[in-house]
């Protein structure tokens, strides 16, 4: 059950996030809202989860995963480019959050 709450903690993460980009700088008021809803459903959750996962596991998760997934949308649904040095640090993120969780910490 924790594992599930970080993973719709994630979810959230990048949903609020991809709004943000959507948001035009606060100006437009649906985006906007979904911003702060989102945030603060991931908070939430995040916060939840932490009972029974080490922060350490659940934050490099949380991030790693997120950076990952708006990364990927950014390139998907807003046409942004990454370059082979953009893809490689995306895997080292990934490659953190893999050994982390090979530590053994919960």
């Amino acid at each position: 059950m924790p594992y599930l709450l970080l993973a719709l903690a994630i979810a959230a993460e990048v949903c609020a996030t991809t709004c943000l980009k959507l948001t035009d700088g606060f100006s437009r008021l649906l985006p906007s809202v979904a911003v702060v809803l989102g945030y603060a459903l991931s908070f939430a959750l995040l916060g939840r989860a932490l009972r029974a996962i080490p922060v350490s596991v659940a934050y490099a998760v949380w991030s790693g995963a997120g950076t990952a997934a708006v990364a990927a949308i950014g390139v998907a649904a807003f046409g942004e480019s990454m370059g082979r040095l953009q893809w490689l640090g995306i895997a080292l993120v990934i490659a953190g959050v893999v050994v982390l969780n090979l530590r053994g910490g919960h």
